[in-house]
């Protein structure tokens, strides 16, 4: 019998649940003709964002033969660990909240953040999303981060501030697991600046995946088979178990059947997606892209706030912000 691969992602989310923290991965789906999402959640101990994914659609009768893989050529290596180890000892810089304009009732840390927010773009819309991003020279994830980040920054304490991000990095192709739903995801952390553009974010992004950051962090967490449980969850509850504190993390499921080749009644329509919130990291913004409909969603740790207008002002903003770009770039197009 062959030896279980170790998951050094998986004991992680056990230590931060351990602590009373929800570690569901949210989904949601908005059945054609419905308004409302039906809600799925997966323990992130479990399943890393993809998988979670690809394991709701099997179950509703769709056929997953393989799912996406790292497209980054970055080879697996412990040097950039050793490079970043004076990251993980320094001091965690945190960015402040603005004060809340009315009083905020805290929900219960073990059961589904209440304050949640979602958009989601119809196919040309999507489709000219994809498009300026293109001609900017960018991703379409440092399109939506850009944006996102100047939606957030009116809610923040110091408007100036560099607001960091955790970024998850696919490791699939490059990692092996007992199965293919399990944690492939390693992350990348990035600090955005106000008077960045879209190329210069872009640039940034790619110069931490061209250090191995995402392979630092991974193995990082690999180390994490020499710490006790309760080293663990202290590491969590001091905010050390990152490589740097983190507003919240942004992630990105991807580009799901662009050919309308799923035809499954129970798999149609519209879905969402956010990675879990934590007290050290207390916003989740997520994208997918299903059959050529883009959703964003946000949704914040109850430790911030509870109430739902509160994401629906980060969401309107960030809506907001895209639709002002792309206005202005069907009206100078790139290049003229």
């Amino acid at each position: 019998m062959s030896k279980k691969a170790y998951d050094p992602i998986a004991p992680w989310f056990v230590a931060a649940e351990a602590l009373d923290e929800f570690i569901g991965i949210r989904f949601g789906r908005i059945a054609p003709g419905k308004t409302d999402p039906e809600w799925f959640f997966l323990r992130h101990a479990d399943y890393d964002g993809i998988g979670g994914f690809a394991k709701i659609l099997r179950e509703r009768g769709e056929t997953l033969e393989s799912l996406p893989q790292i497209k980054h050529t970055a080879a697996p290596s412990v040097a950039p660990l050793l490079k970043m180890l004076p990251r993980f000892l320094q001091p965690h810089q945190r960015v402040q909240w603005k004060p809340f304009s009315k009083s905020r009732t805290p929900s219960s840390n073990t059961t589904p953040p209440t304050a949640v927010a979602w958009h989601v773009f119809d196919e040309p819309t999507t489709l000219k999303i994809r498009q300026i991003s293109r001609k900017s020279g960018i991703t379409l994830n440092t399109f939506l981060l850009k944006h996102l980040t100047t939606a957030i920054r009116p809610f923040l304490k110091d408007e100036s501030a560099a607001v960091p991000w955790m970024i998850p990095i696919n490791l699939r192709g490059k990692v092996v697991r007992d199965r293919d739903t399990a944690n492939y995801s390693s992350y990348i952390s990035v600090k955005v600046q106000p008077q960045e553009t879209g190329p210069m974010i872009h640039k940034k992004i790619y110069a931490a995946l061209e250090r191995g950051e995402h392979w630092g962090n991974w193995y990082a967490y690999e180390l994490g088979r020499f710490n006790t449980h309760g080293i663990k969850k202290f590491l969590i509850a001091k905010e050390l178990a990152t490589s740097q504190w983190n507003l919240g993390g942004f992630s990105n499921l991807g580009d799901w059947d662009p050919e309308k080749k799923i035809l499954q009644t129970d798999c149609l329509g519209d879905w969402l997606f956010s990675p879990p919130v934590l007290r050290f990291q207390k916003i989740g913004a997520g994208c997918v892209s299903f059959q050529n409909r883009l959703s964003v969603l946000i949704q914040a740790h109850p430790e911030l706030t509870a109430d739902v207008a509160d994401c629906r002002d980060w969401i309107r903003n960030w809506i907001k912000e895209i639709e002002t770009d792309l206005a202005d770039s069907l009206a100078s197009p790139v290049g003229s």
